[in-house]
């Protein structure tokens, strides 16, 4: 098991978080946590993303556009 110490919403301070055996695989890498103190349960998640479509138009210049 890995520990982690959050900020607690239920308890209202600094406790220590546990990952729980993960029936899905991930070890101790599992985006689930829970409290040792109430039992309440966090997910950690990060995302990734992509650039839009707007940065790219940003990025062009302006020489290919043809005037009216």
């Amino acid at each position: 098991m890995s520990d982690r110490e959050f900020y607690c919403d239920t308890c209202e301070s600094v406790q220590l978080f546990e990952v729980p055996p993960c029936p899905d695989g991930h070890g101790t890498d599992c985006p689930e946590l829970a409290c040792t103190g109430c039992g309440a349960a966090v997910l950690i998640a990060t995302f990734a993303f992509q650039p839009t479509r707007l940065a790219d138009r940003r990025r062009r210049s302006p020489a290919g556009r043809h005037a009216a």
